[in-house]
């Protein structure tokens, strides 16, 4: 079993040490008695994502020998959380924006961005149980 620790520092603040020894701070804004040091933890959920299937798609793509090609990546995600508490997302789209050289495969970059949302990313899996609206789309640019 694996388990993980949250500290209290005062007022909202917490800090934590994550298993792979990376520390992390969380706070909330001065309206709710924090004082706007820190991410929210709600926005580290959401980055959680982009983190996950972003680093996916780099892994993949690597293993194609398609990353070489790729000038700019980026994972954009548009959201929307509940008015009344527990405030949860509701909806949530996943953008994949790329840049890459002319030669390169459109149809690879898409089967990439599918083997995260459909086999790897565990973030997205847990996500898509609990929000009911949640889909990507991959938007793909060529450099002149």
């Amino acid at each position: 079993m694996a388990s993980v620790e949250m500290h209290w520092r005062g007022n909202m603040l917490f800090y934590s040490r994550t298993p792979s020894g990376h520390d992390v701070f969380m706070d909330s804004s001065p309206e709710v008695g924090g004082s706007d040091s820190a991410a929210r933890p709600m926005e580290h959920f959401i980055l959680a994502l982009a983190g996950c299937t972003g680093m996916d798609v780099v892994s993949i793509l690597s293993k194609m020998k398609l990353l070489k090609k790729v000038k700019s990546f980026d994972v954009k995600i548009e959201y929307e959380r509940a008015k009344m508490h527990p405030k949860v997302y509701t909806w949530i789209k996943v953008l994949y924006i790329f840049e890459v050289e002319k030669e390169i495969p459109h149809d690879k970059i898409k089967r990439a961005v599918k083997l995260s949302q459909d086999r790897y990313c565990s973030a997205s899996a847990m996500l898509k149980k609990a929000v009911e609206n949640f889909g990507y789309e991959v938007i793909i640019e060529e450099a002149p």
